[in-house]
C-alpha cells in the first residue's frame, strides 16, 4: 500500500527536481539546467546571498519594532537597467550557502528578535527556500514574507502555500512599451496582476499583531519612475478595481535614484522624479481611496542603498 503521504512528498521532490533540471519558475521559461548551466536570473542552483540583517527602514508593519529579518538573494529574473541593488541583481555578487545554512540564517533572524523573515528578490530559489522552510518552519514562531519585483507564475505563487505570511511584490508597469525598454519583458503586467491576484487570495485579509505588525497580507509597492507618472495612475487604477482594502496596502516609492550605471542609452531616466510627478501619483491614490504608505522626497538617496558586504551570512 502507497500511503498519501509518500505520494504527496514523492510529487514534491518531482517538482523541485524539474524546477532545477528545466527552470520554469518565471515567466522567463528559460528551460536551463541550473545544475549544470546558468538562468536567464544569472544563478545556478546553488543560493547566493549578499546580504542579512535586521531592515529598519521598511514600510512601517514591517519593520516594526526591532526591524525585518531580510535575506537578500543574488540574481533577479528582470535586470532592471536602473536597479538600486544592481550589484546583486544584474552583478550577481554573493556568498553560497547551503540549504541547512539557510534555514539556520532564518533561525537566527528570529534569535535577534526580526519581526519576520523577509525573502527579497526569491523567484529563483523558490524550491531551495521551500526545503530550507521545511528545516526551519517547526521551529520559526514570526511571519515569512515574499518580496519579490513581481515578474512571478501563478504556479510559482501556488508551490508557496502555507509558506508565506506576507506578501510584497512590486507592480512596476502598466505599458508593454516601459517593461520591454527598461527590463525586458513586456509582458511584465500580464505575469505581474495575475500573480498578485493569486498572492491575496492566498493570503487573504489583512491581519496584525498586537505591536501593529502585519502578518497577513499583500502589500502592493509601487515605484514612481521618471516620465511614467500616467503609467502610474493606470497601475493604481487597475489596483482599485481588482482589490480591497481590507485585503490590500499599496507602497507608492519615491526612492529612483538615476544612478551613473544606466547606460545612457536611457537618457530619459537618468533624472530624479519631480515632486509634481510624485505627489500626482499620492493624490490620484488618495481619490481612489487606497490605503498604505507614502515615501518623503529625501528617500531618494543613495545612502539608503544597503552595502551588500557577505554581512550576516553563515
Amino acid at each position: 500500500m502507497v500511503y498519501p503521504i509518500l505520494i504527496k512528498i514523492y510529487m514534491k521532490e518531482t517538482i523541485y527536481m524539474n524546477a532545477i533540471t528545466n527552470c520554469n519558475l518565471c515567466p522567463r521559461r528559460c528551460g536551463i539546467d541550473r545544475t549544470t548551466n546558468i538562468g536567464y536570473c544569472g544563478t545556478t542552483d546553488k543560493v547566493l546571498l549578499a546580504k542579512v540583517m535586521l531592515h529598519r527602514w521598511e514600510e512601517p508593519c514591517i519593520s516594526v519594532t526591532n526591524g525585518a529579518g531580510t535575506v537578500f538573494f543574488s540574481g533577479c529574473n528582470l535586470h532592471c537597467c536602473y536597479c538600486q541593488n544592481n550589484a546583486i541583481s544584474n552583478e550577481i555578487y554573493g556568498k553560497s550557502v547551503t540549504i541547512e545554512q539557510l534555514a539556520n540564517i532564518f533561525l537566527s533572524l528570529q534569535e535577534q528578535g526580526a519581526d519576520n523573515i523577509e525573502l527579497i528578490t526569491p523567484t529563483h530559489y523558490v524550491t531551495q527556500i521551500i526545503k530550507a522552510l521545511d528545516i526551519a518552519k517547526p521551529h520559526l514562531h514570526i511571519p515569512i514574507v515574499y518580496n519579490t519585483g513581481g515578474y512571478e507564475l501563478s504556479e510559482t505563487i501556488k508551490l508557496l502555500n502555507d509558506y508565506i505570511d506576507v506578501y510584497i511584490p512590486d507592480l512596476k508597469y502598466f505599458s508593454q512599451e516601459a517593461s520591454l525598454r527598461y527590463s525586458h519583458a513586456a509582458d511584465y503586467f500580464k505575469y505581474a496582476s495575475e500573480s498578485i491576484l493569486q498572492m491575496i487570495s492566498q493570503a487573504g485579509k489583512l491581519v496584525y499583531n498586537t505591536n501593529g505588525g502585519l502578518i497577513k497580507g499583500t502589500i502592493i509597492r509601487h515605484l514612481v519612475l521618471p516620465g511614467l507618472r500616467h503609467d502610474s495612475l493606470k497601475i493604481l487604477d487597475w489596483i482599485a478595481e481588482n482589490t480591497s482594502s481590507d485585503e490590500v496596502l499599496v507602497s507608492i516609492m519615491s526612492q529612483y535614484v538615476p544612478f551613473d550605471f544606466i547606460p545612457d542609452e536611457f537618457f530619459e531616466i537618468k533624472r530624479h522624479v519631480t515632486k509634481m510627478e510624485y505627489n500626482s501619483v499620492v493624490k490620484h491614490s488618495a481619490e481612489l481611496k487606497l490605503n498604505g504608505f507614502t515615501q518623503q522626497k529625501s528617500s531618494a538617496s543613495e545612502d539608503f542603498v544597503p552595502e551588500f558586504d557577505l554581512s550576516g551570512i553563515i
